[in-house]
């Protein structure tokens, strides 16, 4: 399903009450709910109206981490678990969280640890973006696979994804953003029971429009959401210009 809000705060708002929604049902019916969050800007308002969602019970909540670079510490600027602290876990201190270290002495070790977390239990609820690139989390274009083996990896960002962190102020230069990171999997992502993307503002517009005309391809990764029994893709007039 697609959803086209006027503009970006009313974007958030509807994705982050349907997301609320979603978990005071699931919560009904279980005792823990496990959910993956994206960590960028685009997700703001949704992290913003869901934390102030009221009715959730987020000690029962397990958070998990999509992405991280490689060799950033968590005190940086940029750090995605820096973000995620900052406009959710704080505010609702969910009774779970669990991060990607990007600053682990061993990568691959890393994955192993934090892949045997995701496997753990099923997700109930995803919150995504998609990338300028068409990338879901970390995998780009020339990295992503839909029947990835595993379930975290190490990856090498292209240059696009790397453009788009910095066009996005979170490095001064291109040659600050790091080459690689630790990224959840396609297959990991779509596995979640419910799917809710995040995709405002112009930037996005061409990603938006391959995602959703198609075809299903790793040359935009994003065109696999559309595949999904229970996704919903919110965007506003600017992410949907070219649609």
């Amino acid at each position: 399903m697609v959803r086209v809000c006027a503009d970006r705060q009313s974007l958030g708002e509807a994705a982050g009450e349907h997301g609320a929604a979603l978990l005071r049902e699931r919560l009904a019916a279980k005792s823990v709910v496990r959910v993956i969050f994206a960590c960028a800007p685009s997700q703001e308002a949704t992290l913003a109206a869901l934390a102030a969602a009221p009715g959730i019970d987020w000690r029962r909540v397990h958070a998990l981490h999509m992405d991280e670079y490689i060799g950033l510490p968590d005190t940086h600027p940029a750090s995605f678990r820096r973000w995620l602290n900052e406009h959710l876990v704080a505010r609702v201190r969910p009774g779970r969280v669990d991060y990607l270290n990007g600053d682990a002495a061993d990568a691959k070790a890393e994955c192993r640890r934090y892949a045997d977390w995701v496997a753990a239990s099923p997700v109930d609820v995803c919150f995504l973006g998609i990338g300028e690139n068409g990338h879901i989390a970390f995998n780009d274009p020339p990295v992503a696979d839909f029947d990835d083996p595993q379930r975290v990896k190490v990856v090498t960002l292209d240059e696009a994804c790397r453009m788009q962190q910095t066009a996005e102020g979170h490095f001064p230069t291109l040659d600050d953003v790091p080459r690689q990171a630790l990224t959840l999997t396609c297959p990991v992502l779509l596995a979640a029971d419910y799917l809710i993307a995040s995709v405002p503002g112009p930037r996005k517009a061409d990603a938006v429009r391959q995602a959703i005309h198609g075809p299903r391809s790793t040359a935009c990764p994003a065109s696999a959401i559309m595949d999904h029994p229970r996704a919903t893709v919110y965007l506003d007039a600017e992410s949907a210009s070219r649609l």
